[in-house]
């Protein structure tokens, strides 16, 4: 018997059924499961379920964590869960989800490929973020850690240094440190590359940098990365995966790999290639 603890995303109602009918479904095809108690609140709508529940602050040890959202679920989960060491599984409920293994409507397949053993684990570098002048609640990203503006249209400068020795001082809207598994995301969208999710390197993408000779740079994924931040306002946002925290201007984050890694699940018949075609719509004609 596997043991499954289930996250959800609570903004879709018309997904209700749907969602309780897996969950049945996954009992009945011998799970023992738990509910993160939110979603299961938002699940059931006041009424009594049999369902055990939990909450965040104690996720019970577990063989998987379902996610059963898009992508801001499955980054959610990867938050709660990626510290034990414990694979993720993630059905779409929305639109993209391109971090997820499959959509809601192929629920019956997933459950059978999982409880068959068809799927292998991926390993997906993290990132953990300090700063010198404030602490940070939730310093660990799967995708992203992004240096913002903060009430101001004035540039930012930042000063950058790259495993101890200087980088240079990027100028403009910000600067994002991506993972190769958040290189689909905001850096695909400031014009930065796609990297496989599994290969070992992050890479610097300036935003709307000052100087057009400013361009996404990749690096490997060992390197500590220190940037100095300076702005007209008092402040400057640092976004964790869309979480975002605020820093005084003159502090310094350290940006370094974070000393575990995202655990995802993959169905054996998904790869890096078939994902560009059908989520980014490579090769599709768009006419």
């Amino acid at each position: 018997m596997k043991q499954l603890v289930i996250f959800g995303n609570t903004y879709q109602q018309g997904n209700i059924d749907k969602v309780l009918s897996v969950l049945e479904h996954l009992r009945g095809s011998g799970f023992s499961i738990a509910v993160e108690r939110g979603y299961l609140d938002f699940l059931s709508n006041g009424q009594p379920w049999q369902w055990p529940s939990f909450d965040t602050s104690r996720v019970p040890e577990a063989d998987m964590a379902l996610s059963l959202g898009g992508d801001g679920t499955f980054l959610t989960t990867v938050m709660w869960v990626s510290r034990m060491g414990m694979p993720i599984l993630g059905i779409n409920t929305g639109h993209l989800g391109y971090l997820t293994a499959g959509h809601l409507d192929e629920e019956s397949d997933l459950i059978d490929d999982v409880l068959a053993g068809n799927y292998r684990i991926e390993e997906r570098t993290m990132l953990q973020v300090k700063c010198d002048a404030v602490e940070i609640p939730h310093p660990w990203a799967l995708n992203e850690i992004a240096i913002l503006r903060h009430d101001t249209s004035s540039m930012l400068d930042m000063e950058t240094r790259l495993r101890t020795r200087e980088l240079t001082t990027y100028r403009g809207d910000g600067l994002i440190v991506s993972t190769p598994t958040g290189s689909t995301a905001y850096n695909m969208s400031v014009g930065g590359p796609i990297l496989e999710p599994t290969t070992s390197c992050l890479v610097l993408s300036p935003i709307s940098p000052h100087s057009l000779t400013m361009r996404p740079l990749v690096v490997r994924d060992d390197s500590e990365i220190v940037v100095r931040t300076y702005s007209r306002t008092s402040q400057y946002e640092v976004s964790i995966d869309g979480e975002v925290a605020l820093c005084p201007t003159g502090s310094t984050l350290t940006i370094s790999r974070a000393p575990y890694c995202a655990r995802v699940v993959q169905r054996e018949s998904n790869n890096f290639a078939s994902t560009l075609r059908k989520k980014l719509l490579w090769g599709t004609d768009q006419r």
